[in-house]
C-alpha cells in the first residue's frame, strides 16, 4: 500500500528539463596540471609561475569564480578581487566576506548564468563534479611531476578540441616550464 503512493507521486519538475538547464550554464573550468594530474598539497599551489597567474587574473577578471570552501580559505587576500566570487561548502550557515555561498554543487550550477562564462577555480572534488558540465578548460601544463595530495581529475581528451597552445619555458619569474593549453567540448 505504501509502495503504491509513492510511485503515484508526480514530481514538481521534469528531469529531463533540469538536465537541459544544467547542460546550458557556461562553465569553464581553469587549472594549473603537473604532468602526473597535481594540482595541490597541504591546501597550497605546488609551484611559482608568475605567467599563470596573470593568465587567471586576465581570464577571470568581471567573471564568477566557483570554489570549495578549503580553496577559499587558501587564498591569501580572501574574496578575490574584480571578480563574483562563489563558495560551496556543507557547512551550515557558514559565511565569507564578499562571497555568494552555496551548500552544494548542485546549488552553485543553479545560481550559475547561462551566458555569462562561470569559472570553476578548485579543488579538486569541485573541478570533478563540474568538469561533465563544463564547456571550456583552461590548462596550465606544469611540465614536471609533484608529490602532491590533491589531483586533477582523469581528461578525456577524445571530449575536447584543442583550440590553443602556447608554450612558455622556465624563467626567473616562472620556476618551470609550462604550457597554456585551451580545449572546447566537442
Amino acid at each position: 500500500m505504501i509502495l503504491t503512493r509513492i510511485l503515484k507521486v508526480k514530481y514538481p519538475y521534469n528531469i529531463n528539463e533540469q538536465m537541459k538547464t544544467v547542460t546550458n550554464k557556461n562553465i569553464s573550468v581553469i587549472v594549473a596540471i603537473a604532468e602526473n594530474n597535481a594540482i595541490g598539497k597541504n591546501n597550497e599551489l605546488l609551484w611559482k609561475l608568475s605567467d599563470d597567474l596573470k593568465r587567471f587574473k586576465k581570464i577571470t577578471a568581471g567573471h564568477t569564480v566557483i570554489m570549495g570552501r578549503r580553496t577559499f580559505q587558501s587564498l591569501p587576500g580572501g574574496a578575490l578581487p574584480n571578480r563574483r566570487n562563489m563558495v560551496i561548502s556543507d557547512i551550515p550557515g557558514e559565511i565569507f566576506d564578499n562571497c555568494i555561498m552555496a551548500s552544494s554543487f548542485e546549488e552553485a550550477l543553479s545560481l550559475c548564468d547561462e551566458k555569462e562564462e562561470s569559472f570553476i577555480i578548485g579543488g579538486g572534488m569541485v573541478y570533478k563534479q563540474f568538469l561533465p558540465h563544463t564547456r571550456k578548460l583552461y590548462i596550465t601544463k606544469v611540465h614536471r611531476e609533484f608529490d602532491a595530495d590533491t589531483f586533477f581529475t582523469e581528461i578525456n581528451y577524445d571530449e575536447w578540441n584543442e583550440i590553443s597552445r602556447e608554450h612558455i619555458p622556465a624563467t626567473e619569474k616562472n620556476e618551470f616550464p609550462h604550457t597554456f593549453i585551451v580545449y572546447e567540448r566537442k
